[in-house]
């Protein structure tokens, strides 16, 4: 797992880095702040940025970073 704060996609809190482990397909571990404005949806099972439709379909999943 990359280094970095973990923050869990369903509540959106940070989350400590062995519950990460534990939860890999609700945790996204960020490795550093988003340079851009804006907010973006990011996918804790595959890290990919996501539109606003799939995160909408995908809650639990998905998490909502905002620059």
């Amino acid at each position: 797992m990359a280094k970095g704060h973990a923050r869990s996609a369903i509540t959106g809190q940070y989350i400590p880095r062995s519950t990460a482990t534990r939860q890999p397909r609700t945790s996204v571990v960020e490795s550093g702040g988003n340079g851009s404005a804006g907010t973006h949806h990011r996918s804790a099972i595959t890290g990919r940025f996501l539109g606003p439709a799939a995160a909408a379909r995908w809650p639990k999943t998905t998490v909502t970073e905002r620059g």
